[in-house]
C-alpha cells in the first residue's frame, strides 16, 4: 500500500521516520522466526515481543498500537479496518473453546466477538486476537501508514496523550500538539530511560479544562502564559491510580517552555535513581515523589541545573525545531463545498440533541468538533467492529479533513467538521450506530476489557457495564441524570480509571469468586482547581448482580437531593456537585440498602 501525501495538521513522517518503522518490523520479523524455529526461548523473546506492543492475554495475544496523543488519519483508521477483518481472526477451536469457557461463568454477558479493534484509556487501539504467528505480517501493514506498538509496553515512557480538542478547543491558550510531538521523540527508545522502574505516563493540556486528566499521571504539563505573555508549563510529578491513587504534585509553576526535555530529563533521571526496584507495586515514581517529599524535588531541581549548566542544556528546544514541528499542526485549508447552504432538516428534535450532546464549539465559528459514539448495546465500550472502523475512516474523510482524535473517553472525535455538513453527517452516523447523542452523560462510560479478556483481571467488567446500561437507554432519563463520569476497571491496576469516576467500579477477587466496590466522588479533574481525586468506598463489595440496583439506588437518591434549576445555576445540580455538597452518607445507605439479602435457611 502506497503512503498518501501527509496530511497538514498532523506530524508529518520524514523518511528517517518510516525508515525506522519499517526497520522494526523487519527486526520483529527476524525474532518471530527465530523464535518459532526454537532458536529463541519463550523467556528471550517476551522482552523482544513487548517492546512492539505484543502482549499474550488470557485466550490470545493482544497489540497495543501506538497513536501518539490520540491524532489519527483515515488512511490509518482504514488499515486498522483491515487489521481488524484479516487478522483479527483467531483459530476457531481457540475462539470456540473461549466462548465455552465464558459461558461457564454466572451472569449475563455479551458473546466474545472477533474482527474487531477497541479504543483504550491511553488514546491507543488494541486488538485481542490477532495469531502471534501473524505479528510480522501486521507490523509490516501499519508500517505502510506509518504506524507501529513501540513503547506501548515495558518499563519506559509510554504514549504521551494529550486534550482531544487539542489545537481547535475555544478555551486553549497554547497547542499543546507540536510539544507533545517532540517530546515523543525525545522520549523515544531513550537509552538511559529503556528499563526504569516501572512505566511512566505523560499528559499534556494547553487549555483552561483539563480534558487530558493530568492530575493522574507520572507528569502532568499544562500550558500557560505569564504576565509578560510567555509561554512555560506548571508541572506536577507522581500522580497515578492502581493500589494507591496519588493526585500529582505541583513542582513547578512555570518553566519556559524551551527546556521542557531537560526538566524532564531531570525529573525522569532522580526517579531512575531511586524508584523502587524491589517492589513491583511501589515502583512507580508516585511512590518515590510521597515518600521523599520535598527532597525529591530539590534533588529534581539540582539535576536540572546540572543537566542546563554543566551539560549545557542538550535537549533546549531551539525555535526553529518548535517551528519545524509546529508547521505540521496547521488549520487544514477549507474544502470548496463548506460555504454550501446549511441542512433545510436541521431542526429535527433527535438531531437538535445529537448536536447539544456530541457536538462542541470550535476555534473556528464554522467549524465543530463532532464525537461519534462508541458505547452501543452488545458491544463493550470502545469496540469497534472492522465494518466500523472502515465506515469511520470514511466519515473522517469526508467530514474531518481526514483527521480524527481517539479519546481518552473511548471513543473517536472528529475535529475539523464544517457546521454546515452536520446534519449529513449526523445521518450518516446514526445509520452506522454511532450517533448516540450521550456524550458526557450515564452510559457513556469508561470500561476496560476486565476478565473477559485481560489475564490480570480479578472480575469481568464487560457484562457490568452491559447491565448498565441496558438499564439506561432512555434519552431522557439520561438527559435529566446529566453528565456522570461512570468507570469500570477488572483489577486494581486501573486500566478502567474507576478511582477518577463520579461513579467507580472496581472487580474484586473473593474465594475466587468475582465482586465489585463501589466508589463515589472521584473526578478527573474538569478543571484545574483541585478538584480531581479519587472516590471513596461506599461498602463492602457487591456481586455483579447487585450492582446496577446499587448504582440505581445511587442515582434516585442524587434525584432526591439535588437542587433544582432555580437554586443551583440556572440548570439542575449535577450528581458530582450534588455528592460534594451533601457528602457521602446518604448515597452509601442506599447503595448498602440495595444489597440482596441473604437466604434464610429452612
Amino acid at each position: 500500500m502506497s503512503v498518501l501525501p501527509p496530511l497538514p495538521q498532523m506530524y508529518q513522517y520524514k523518511e528517517f521516520d518510516r525508515q525506522f518503522v519499517k526497520l522494526r518490523a523487519a527486526q520483529h520479523r527476524d525474532q518471530l522466526e527465530r523464535w518459532q524455529k526454537g532458536q529463541l526461548a519463550d523467556e528471550e523473546f517476551r522482552p523482544l515481543r513487548l517492546q512492539n506492543g505484543w502482549y499474550v492475554q488470557r485466550y490470545a495475544p493482544m497489540l497495543r498500537v501506538a497513536v501518539p496523543y490520540g491524532e489519527i488519519s483515515s488512511q490509518q483508521l482504514s488499515v486498522l479496518a483491515q487489521i481488524a477483518k484479516d487478522y483479527d481472526q483467531p483459530d476457531a477451536e481457540l475462539f470456540a473453546k473461549a466462548q465455552a469457557q465464558q459461558d461457564l461463568l454466572p451472569g449475563k454477558s455479551p458473546r466474545l466477538i472477533k474482527g474487531y479493534g477497541h479504543f483504550t484509556t491511553r488514546q491507543n487501539v488494541q486488538f485481542n486476537w490477532i495469531p502471534l504467528d501473524k505479528s510480522a505480517d501486521v507490523m509490516d501493514l501499519l508500517a505502510t501508514v506509518d504506524m507501529h506498538g513501540i513503547q506501548t509496553s515495558g518499563n519506559c515512557i509510554r504514549n504521551i496523550t494529550t486534550d482531544e480538542l487539542a489545537g481547535v478547543a475555544v478555551d486553549e491558550v497554547v497547542d499543546p500538539r507540536p510539544y507533545a510531538e517532540i517530546l515523543r521523540q525525545w522520549s523515544t527508545l531513550h537509552p538511559e530511560f529503556a528499563f526504569l522502574p516501572r512505566k511512566f505516563k505523560i499528559a499534556i493540556t494547553g487549555a483552561t479544562e483539563d480534558r487530558a486528566a493530568i492530575g493522574w499521571h507520572d507528569v502532568g504539563l499544562q500550558l500557560v502564559k505569564n504576565a509578560a505573555g510567555e509561554i512555560g508549563f506548571k508541572v506536577w510529578v507522581g500522580g497515578g491510580m492502581g493500589r494507591t491513587p496519588i493526585i500529582g504534585t505541583l513542582v513547578r509553576e512555570f518553566l519556559p517552555w524551551q527546556q521542557i526535555m531537560n526538566y524532564l530529563e531531570a525529573v525522569v533521571r532522580v526517579y531512575n535513581r531511586w524508584g523502587r526496584r524491589d517492589n513491583l507495586y511501589k515502583a512507580r515514581i508516585k511512590i518515590l515523589v510521597k515518600a521523599e517529599g520535598q527532597r525529591y524535588i530539590d534533588e529534581v531541581e539540582a539535576e536540572f541545573n546540572d543537566v542546563v549548566h554543566k551539560d549545557g542544556g542538550p535537549h533546549t528546544i531551539t525555535q526553529a525545531e518548535f517551528d519545524r514541528v509546529a508547521a505540521c499542526f496547521v488549520e487544514p485549508p477549507a474544502p470548496a463545498s463548506s460555504h454550501a447552504a446549511a441542512n433545510s432538516n436541521s431542526e429535527d428534535p433527535a438531531f437538535q440533541r445529537w448536536v447539544h450532546q456530541n457536538v462542541v464549539a470550535h476555534k473556528n465559528p464554522s467549524l465543530r468538533a463532532v464525537t461519534l459514539s462508541f458505547k452501543r448495546l452488545g458491544l463493550a465500550p470502545g469496540d469497534a467492529t472492522a465494518e466500523q472502523l472502515e465506515a469511520s475512516a470514511q466519515l473522517v474523510a469526508k467530514y474531518s479533513r481526514g483527521e480524527a482524535r481517539v479519546t481518552h473517553s473511548q471513543n473517536l472525535v472528529l475535529p475539523w467538521v464544517p457546521e454546515n455538513q452536520l446534519f449529513d453527517l449526523w445521518q450518516e452516523a446514526k445509520s452506522l450506530g454511532l450517533a448516540s447523542p450521550n456524550i458526557g452523560l450515564l452510559n457513556d462510560m469508561i470500561a476496560c476489557p476486565g476478565g473477559d479478556y485481560c489475564a490480570l483481571a480479578n472480575a469481568r467488567a464487560i457484562p457490568v457495564a452491559a447491565a448498565i446500561s441496558e438499564r439506561y437507554q432512555d434519552l431522557d432519563e439520561l438527559d435529566d441524570l446529566g453528565p456522570i463520569d461512570l468507570h469500570i476497571s477488572g483489577c486494581i491496576n486501573s486500566c478502567g480509571h474507576h478511582h477518577s469516576g463520579h461513579i467507580g467500579i472496581l472487580g474484586v477477587d473473593k474465594d475466587g469468586k468475582e465482586w465489585y466496590q463501589v466508589t463515589l466522588g472521584g473526578s478527573d479533574g474538569a478543571n484545574l482547581s483541585g478538584t480531581a481525586g479519587a472516590g471513596k468506598v461506599v461498602g463492602p463489595s457487591f456481586s455483579a448482580a447487585e450492582v446496577p440496583g446499587v448504582i440505581e439506588a445511587v442515582l434516585n437518591k442524587y434525584l432526591e437531593l439535588r437542587l433544582p434549576s432555580q437554586e443551583a445555576k440556572g440548570r439542575a445540580e449535577h450528581f458530582i456537585e450534588t455528592l460534594r455538597r451533601v457528602g457521602q452518607d446518604p448515597f452509601k445507605q442506599v447503595a448498602n440498602a440495595a444489597r440482596h439479602p441473604e437466604p434464610v435457611l429452612a
